[in-house]
């Protein structure tokens, strides 16, 4: 029963069936090829891209981060080292240290590890100032480890116009929560005045950060 069902080939299928599987290589042969020129031509990324992390200031310059550490306890990959500090609002010729951030603490060390950072975003969701953010910036592969541990003052945000680097005394009259309700719109002139006399520099003089 089997012999009489089994049917010899028709001279197509036979001659021709053995290169029938390179139609699609055939017609592929004919459509337009895309190159995407990287890395002269960077394809754009969404704008909810998940890059680079950035630590943020407030309009007059003080960071935003108060080295709460939630961003590190939230990290599922243990990528991240924070290590907080108490702002001193004590002169500096009384060996005070100055004013980085509003409020109590400021964050003294921070540093992530990319090459165990898996750029999930849940350090982002734990920060309650919205302190650390990710930026678009996806270029992060180097042939050295050491340079792959990014520390606070290659994240921090650089400073925009009106913002005055720290440390500098908060604005007069405002209070911490002042600063997260967007009351400051930026640096006053006392800021300025303060910390031109014990840096030496205006918001000129800080260092370019990439950021993207």
């Amino acid at each position: 029963m089997a012999d009489e069902m089994r049917r010899e080939p028709t001279f197509f299928a036979k001659h021709f069936g053995p290169v029938g599987g390179f139609g699609i290589t055939f017609k592929q042969q004919f459509k337009k090829v895309i190159t995407e020129e990287y890395p002269e031509q960077p394809r754009p990324t969404q704008p909810r891209f998940h890059g680079r992390h950035q630590l943020n200031r407030h309009p007059d310059g003080l960071e935003k981060w108060v080295g709460c550490e939630l961003c590190a306890w939230a990290c599922p990959a243990d990528a991240i080292l924070v290590e907080g500090a108490g702002n001193d609002d004590t002169p500096l010729e009384e060996g005070g240290t100055g004013r980085f951030s509003p409020g109590e603490r400021y964050g003294r060390i921070y540093q992530i590890n990319y090459l165990r950072c898996i750029l999930c975003g849940l350090c982002i969701e734990a920060c309650p100032t919205r302190a650390l953010t990710m930026t678009n910036f996806y270029e992060l592969a180097d042939d050295t480890r050491g340079k792959l541990i990014y520390t606070k003052e290659q994240l921090l945000a650089p400073l925009e116009e009106g913002m005055v680097r720290p440390p500098h005394p908060m604005v007069a009259g405002m209070k911490e929560r002042d600063y997260y309700q967007g009351k400051v719109s930026g640096a006053t002139e006392d800021q300025r005045t303060y910390a031109e006399s014990i840096q030496g520099h205006t918001d000129t003089d800080e260092p370019e950060v990439e950021a993207s």
